[in-house]
């Protein structure tokens, strides 16, 4: 495993097998899955190759090329599409009360109307459908600026989501919660992610054997644990139409 690979494994295993168990517990089979902002399918190929059909929305005609070939080379192009569009984009998409899953990775965070955002997702559901939603957690990010030196843009980030000049807002758990409530959408779980990875140097990962795999398994035991919730630089929120 390439040092990147080991690294992605550590920011997406909790996410990754929070979706998986979510599917193997559902009664869609195969599930029809739509993955927005899915670039180049790090999730949309995966989630084919365990039998479901995934439709990836993206801006980027140059992502959606690469995850043709993606598709191709892993022997998914008959279960993958890709259309160009955007989460503004997706009810003329996407037909109404169709959709199994809904994948909104890092996008929310850069809309600018968070909760229609939300009731555009939840339109394009089934009855029973269910979101997979991972957004920047403004705690970690407060801590990560003053730990920076930016003590004025912690700050500010303190009580103002919007308040990053780049990558978007971030949310904690306490304002996602009414936000779903509003599009029709009841929180089934809420997991912290990346609490330590954003933390342990790279290096210690490619010189350490066996490093990843324990910082994985130590990002899984804390994710759900309300504790450390706070320090985690992502939040992952699976919810329920």
């Amino acid at each position: 495993m390439s040092a990147s690979e080991r690294r992605q494994s550590v920011r997406t295993g909790v996410v990754w097998a929070a979706v998986q168990e979510l599917l193997a517990g559902t009664d869609a089979a195969p599930a029809r899955i739509v993955d927005i902002g899915g670039g180049t399918g790090g999730f949309a190929v995966p989630l084919a190759q365990l039998g479901h059909r995934v439709e990836v929305i993206d801006p980027s005609p140059d992502a959606l090329a690469a995850l043709d070939r993606r598709a191709r080379e892993s022997d998914v192009a008959d279960r993958v599409t890709g259309q160009q569009g955007d989460l503004s984009d997706l009810g003329t998409l996407v037909e109404a009360d169709a959709v199994d899953l809904v994948l909104c990775h890092g996008v929310l965070d850069v809309v600018d109307e968070p909760t229609d955002a939300l009731a555009s997702i939840a339109s394009v559901l089934r009855p029973g459908g269910h979101l997979s939603l991972l957004v920047a957690q403004r705690h970690a990010a407060v801590v990560a600026r003053a730990m920076a030196g930016h003590f004025q843009a912690a700050r500010d980030l303190l009580d103002d989501p919007r308040a990053s000049a780049r990558g978007g807002q971030r949310f904690t758990a306490d304002e996602l919660a009414p936000m779903l409530d509003g599009a029709g959408l009841s929180t089934v779980s809420v997991h912290g992610v990346r609490v330590f990875a954003d933390l342990v140097p790279g290096s210690l990962l490619e010189l350490e054997p066996g490093a990843t795999a324990a910082l994985v398994e130590l990002e899984t035991a804390v994710s759900t644990r309300p504790e450390y919730l706070p320090l985690a630089t992502q939040l992952h929120v699976l919810a329920r139409r």
